[in-house]
């Protein structure tokens, strides 16, 4: 574990080894005045923990705990997708996201524990918690929404077949090549194209039915959608929040004006992301 302080906000790096062998860090910041609240936050596809450093101190400053999950293949994780190494949901499912939820809860102790994510990482926050045994306090989404092609644009059905083909002809998908993702595991890209495909979730090599999971998800939901964004539009996410129809939500949108007159798309927030850390904090502290 190491250490590094600001005027408010603690930051420290707790090393974590899953069951299965693999390792990576989970960024853990913390206010310096009594935290109030908890989040385990699991970014989007192919981005690296660090990069939501702004948004979680941000959150910290709210009096908002945050420990930011790092995907298995970037970052700090000492596994990288190839031929040779490969994984999908259920890896991410059983190993990885429950050890970074059970090392953030024993940190914080006894105070509201939420999670949330980013993109395809609000849609694994969803599933851990209809999965896991502890008690949440909420889910909190920014730019997420199910993949199901029906939702989108005609085409993007397209992408979901291509993507699992081409990361089986490469040994991973080249996501940094084509602009999509990052270098990405071919079970993941199997896992997630068969949800875009489908419209139902579901891991191979898991036992564990997926959309009965998300049915007995019953923590409430606070789900902030972008207003440029077409990564993860109002019907995207519909279709995921009614997976979960025993929880209640709060939706709100981002506009250009809260992220100082840029373009209000999937990533822009997080260059900007004090309204964004706001909104959620406010939610996360009312509820």
């Amino acid at each position: 574990m190491t250490d590094a302080t600001d005027e408010r906000v603690a930051r420290e790096t707790i090393h974590l080894r899953m069951d299965d062998g693999a390792t990576a860090d989970l960024l853990f910041f913390c206010p310096r005045e009594r935290s109030l609240a908890a989040l385990l936050w699991v970014p989007a596809l192919g981005v690296a923990a660090r990069h939501y450093e702004p948004f979680a101190r941000a959150l910290a400053a709210h009096g908002i705990t945050v420990g930011i999950h790092e995907w298995r293949g970037h970052g700090s994780s000492d596994r990288r997708a190839g031929r040779q190494c490969d994984w999908g949901y259920r890896e991410l499912l059983t190993y990885d996201l429950p050890r970074s939820l059970d090392t953030l809860a024993t940190t914080v102790g006894d105070i509201p524990l939420h999670v949330g994510g980013h993109s395809l990482g609000g849609q694994l926050a969803c599933l851990l918690a209809g999965m896991t045994p502890h008690e949440l306090a909420g889910v909190a989404l920014v730019a997420s929404g199910a993949p199901y092609w029906r939702r989108f644009p005609p085409w993007v059905l397209l992408a979901y077949v291509a993507a699992p083909a081409l990361a089986h002809m490469v040994g991973r998908l080249p996501g940094r090549r084509i602009g999509f993702g990052g270098n990405e595991a071919r079970g993941v890209i199997d896992d997630w194209s068969r949800s875009g495909r489908r419209g139902v979730y579901a891991a191979a090599g898991l036992a564990v039915d997926l959309e009965a999971a998300l049915g007995r998800q019953r923590a409430p939901v606070r789900a902030l959608r972008l207003q440029d964004d077409w990564l993860a539009p109002a019907s995207s996410l519909d279709f995921l929040l009614d997976k979960m129809p025993d929880a209640s939500r709060d939706t709100g949108v981002v506009t250009p004006d809260e992220l100082g007159g840029e373009r209000a798309d999937h990533f822009a927030w997080m260059k900007q992301p004090a309204s964004v850390a706001r909104r959620l904090a406010n939610g996360m502290l009312q509820g």
